[in-house]
């Protein structure tokens, strides 16, 4: 029946997705939830592009405001505190510091803009912005002594990459199928649907769905030329975003916001307990470039950035580690990148009858719940749902906390996991939330976790994640499901990998 022996017919699908970011995944949720039969492509691993290189913000975008991005911020600020209830243990609130710096955006700007902020998103459990003088603790002796005053206002962090697992976990839980290092080579509308060869670890495949959704991010455009031979009207705008990481440079759980001369911002915000996180930039990105990675202009970029605040200035020298990713926007035209659009756009086709291929350009972290509800609106037309939408109320795997309490959560475990040390057992709580007993298990104090290969990295957690979360290396456990590879040392990841790479040998 077919060229290659490999291939074989597959059970039809409702829905084919192919790339498992954050939008992938989410879609592939809402979906499930809803009833349809949901097959996942993802190339790599999942979140291992774009998705694990953001800020780490679950946030309204308060430089989004002087773009006139009214919607896309309310809709940001409305979603932060559904995702915040969804999953306490990944996402927790976090106190912002904007200095004012006589000669950029004046006092009372900044005042209104914070205003406008705390009032569009019908702030519920955040507090809302209060001025702080910064010539005193703890920002005294931090920041430059002729930054005097400042506002303070909320958002939250993520664990970006966990947050794409927790909705691929859900979505498998509903019966989506997730399928990670696997390829699509080819769409071919076919009948009523759609027909796709793929490929995971060498073996292809031939699967049937009635509709696809092309959420690759950054190639997004690539897979449209799978099946669309005449030029495509809609385009992504590649824009690449790099972050530094220092050692930490103040104390507290606060970050801080900057304003540059270029009209520009960046982040300072505190990382892996040692760290300090900054960034990003925002450059164009050619795919002909080869790797994403940062350079030493936007190295330079950020360290004279932060160093224009802080009282030590930072030099590519304090510069322990870095990342870069690629930001798939929508092109709206924009000539300055800083001001393309973060809003998402939803291109739908039907290149056969009555079967829909919708094309995700754009989007962030922070919507990407919303905007799965939207794919699913738009569908609507063509599938038979089971259950209405459903997201905006559901936790999402472990965040389902009692009254999204981390903090009493994490007492409580205290007390079950006694004889663990304190340090490894908060960084496995906020990982996992209630799930942490698959780690754990359910009683011992002092539970049995195998082998430790250093920072609180033990068999047990690495073993939970090749069963349960699609790890299959040991980048996608020291980069992805967790952050440990900014604190193991080269020796630690070398013997690490060795142990991961002898479960297959």
């Amino acid at each position: 029946m077919f060229e290659n022996e490999n291939e074989r017919i597959m059970a039809d699908y409702d829905l084919l997705i192919i790339g498992g970011g954050i939008n992938g995944t989410a879609i592939a949720r809402d979906a499930a939830g809803r009833g349809l039969k949901v097959l996942l492509c993802e190339r790599d691993d999942l979140a291992n592009h774009t998705s694990s290189s953001s800020t780490k913000l679950i946030h309204g975008g308060l430089r989004y405001l002087e773009y006139y991005e009214f919607k896309l911020v309310r809709h940001a600020l409305i979603e932060r505190e559904v995702l915040l209830r969804a999953a306490p243990h990944i996402i927790w609130p976090m106190r912002f510091v904007l200095p004012y710096d006589k000669g950029l955006r004046p006092k009372w700007m900044l005042r209104a803009g914070l205003f406008l902020y705390d009032s569009l998103g019908g702030r519920e459990k955040l507090p809302g912005t209060k001025t702080v003088k910064l010539n005193k603790p703890p920002h005294q002796g931090v920041l430059e002594s002729r930054l005097t005053q400042g506002f303070e206002y909320s958002d939250c962090w993520v664990e970006d990459a966990r947050l794409v697992v927790l909705n691929a976990l859900d979505a498998a839980n509903r019966g989506a199928d997730i399928r990670t290092r696997t390829e699509v080579l080819s769409i071919e509308a076919d009948g009523s649907g759609y027909k796709a060869e793929i490929k995971t670890n060498g073996t292809t495949a031939t699967v049937t769905a009635k509709g696809c959704i092309n959420s690759a991010g950054p190639w997004v455009d690539e897979v449209l030329k799978k099946i669309q031979r005449t030029k495509n009207d809609k385009s992504v705008r590649l824009v690449k975003g790099s972050h530094i990481v220092t050692k930490r440079l103040f104390e507290g759980d606060h970050a801080y916001i900057f304003q540059n001369a270029d009209n520009r911002i960046i982040f300072a915000i505190p990382y892996e307990r040692d760290y300090t996180l900054i960034g990003t930039t925002d450059k164009p990105y050619d795919p002909s470039e080869g790797k994403v990675k940062i350079s030493q202009e936007e190295i330079d970029y950020l360290c004279g950035a932060a160093s224009e605040y802080f009282e030590n200035d930072i030099t590519p020298e304090d510069v322990t580690w870095t990342y870069s990713g690629v930001r798939p926007l929508y092109d709206d035209k924009s000539e300055d990148a800083s001001a393309v659009t973060r809003d998402y756009v939803l291109e739908l086709d039907e290149f056969t009858k009555d079967a829909p291929f919708m094309s995700i350009y754009g989007g962030k972290i922070t919507t990407s719940r919303k905007l799965a509800e939207h794919v699913m609106e738009q569908l609507h037309p063509f599938y038979d749902y089971k259950k209405k939408g459903w997201t905006e109320t559901a936790g999402l795997p472990g965040g389902d906390i009692a009254d999204a309490d981390f903090d009493a959560f994490y007492e409580k475990m205290r007390k079950r996991y006694r004889a663990m040390e304190a340090k490894v057992l908060l960084r496995l709580c906020h990982g996992y939330g209630t799930r942490v007993t698959l780690i754990l298990g359910d009683g011992d104090t002092a539970p049995e976790l195998g082998q430790h290969f250093g920072q609180g990295l033990y068999e047990a957690e690495a073993r939970y994640l090749i069963n349960h979360e699609w790890a299959t290396s040991a980048d996608d456990i020291i980069w992805r499901r967790t952050k440990l590879g900014v604190h193991l040392s080269t020796s630690e990841k070398d013997a690490f990998t060795e142990w991961f790479n002898s479960l297959n040998s």
